[in-house]
């Protein structure tokens, strides 16, 4: 047998979820991110459906990422967020770079003069985050001393929230001040102002901030059918639900695996590494072939549940490399071979990201990621979708 779980993507709940940040954009464009291979979906599929569907732009992290999707055929326009190392590729690719210090930009400047093009590119302003951008001294002096070089054009700008998913916006409301005044200099500047996309609002930003839309939104753990929001933000719900469900975002991964035995255990019987779990009755045990080798944290030891026949089960003892145990004694007909769901629905029962991320004090990227990457994928359709009816900028 193979190792690990499989990881089913619907593809359709994507194109549905990017239905939904077109009607809460105000159907501007969307800029669809699919670094890290989509949150652990797949980034060839996705973006193939979301090119499909209309998207303006895909953002990935680093060129490599970039290359990949190239190769598979997508010709959409991909902007690489955070990449400052391999140039070549940036022209051979027909790649956006974002452009964070004026030492990048004037390297790339003269590696398109020696090609003899203009390379259009966006711009990154740090607001607040503390991570990339410019960020020294007037932040609209810098960006024109940008424009101003000759083989570059600047078609974006561009910034990120640092907490947009909480109640409190009082910063978020700071970033923006600082955004907006760079926005407005460029606009009076540019030679060609109305080519410039402005984006700054990632999934909470546009879920929460109307403001901050300006001509495109970034939209990343949305499309993947999780909300970002902090439980104080997404307001009193039950453990592990945040706002998503309201937002009629479908997740688009369900994480399942297979119990490869069952072993019935006498009350006082220790489970796994460590005996933190010890059965206090005679109890039936489902032994399954995933461990954190396979991106389960063995955080989630005596800390979650997995879904068999339609009823929670919860873990129990340590989740070992390659193996992690659930008691299915109240389950009836439980049998070797039945499906265990790790994350998803199953029936009517349902284990979000959210919930997990909650379990484990961590954050919903962070479970699709390490769940979705090292599983098998397999991608599903639940059904006919409509297109999304977002524009292209």
């Amino acid at each position: 047998m193979h190792r690990g779980a499989v990881a089913e993507i619907d593809l359709d709940a994507i194109a549905h979820n990017l239905g939904v940040v077109g009607r809460m954009s105000g159907r501007r464009p969307v800029i669809a991110v699919v670094k890290a291979d989509a949150y652990g979906h797949g980034a060839v599929e996705v973006s193939k459906r979301l090119a499909e569907e209309g998207i303006s732009h895909l953002a990935v992290a680093f060129v490599g990422e970039a290359i990949r999707l190239r190769e598979a055929g997508i010709r959409t326009p991909i902007i690489v967020l955070f990449d400052k190392q391999d140039l070549p590729p940036i022209f051979e690719f027909d790649l956006i770079p974002v452009v964070h210090d004026l030492k990048f930009a004037e390297r790339l400047s003269r590696e398109a003069g020696k090609r003899g093009r203009v390379l259009d590119i966006h711009v990154k302003i740090d607001t607040g985050m503390g991570r990339l951008g410019f960020n020294r001294g007037e932040l609209a002096r810098q960006v024109m001393t940008v424009a101003k070089l000759d083989s570059l054009s600047i078609k974006g700008l561009m910034s990120h929230f640092s907490d947009s998913d909480v109640a409190d916006k009082s910063f978020a409301e700071i970033q923006l001040g600082k955004f907006i005044a760079v926005r407005e200099t460029l606009l009076k500047n540019l030679k060609r102002p109305a080519e410039l996309l402005c984006h700054m609002a990632n999934s909470a930003a546009t879920m929460t901030l109307r403001q901050a839309h300006f001509d495109a939104v970034r939209a990343g753990l949305m499309l993947y059918g999780c909300s970002p929001l902090q439980k104080s933000e997404a307001g009193s719900q039950k453990s592990g639900e945040r706002r998503g469900s309201t937002l009629h975002l479908r997740p688009a991964m369900k994480v399942k695996t297979e119990i490869i035995t069952l072993r019935r255990l006498k009350k006082g019987t220790p489970v796994s590494y460590g005996r933190t779990f010890i059965t206090r009755r005679e109890s039936l045990i489902a032994v399954l072939p995933v461990g954190y080798a396979d991106g389960i944290s063995r955080a989630f030891s005596n800390n979650a549940d997995v879904l068999v026949r339609g009823r929670r089960a919860p873990i129990v003892g340590r989740v070992c490399m390659d193996l992690m145990m659930a008691d299915v004694t109240e389950i009836k007909g439980v049998k070797e071979g039945d499906e265990a769901v790790l994350l998803g629905r199953q029936g009517r029962a349902e284990i979000t990201a959210g919930e997990l991320a909650d379990r484990i004090a961590t954050v919903p990227y962070e479970v699709l990621t390490s769940m979705g990457t090292r599983s098998r994928k397999a991608y599903v359709s639940s059904g006919s979708t409509r297109k999304s009816n977002i524009k292209r900028a």
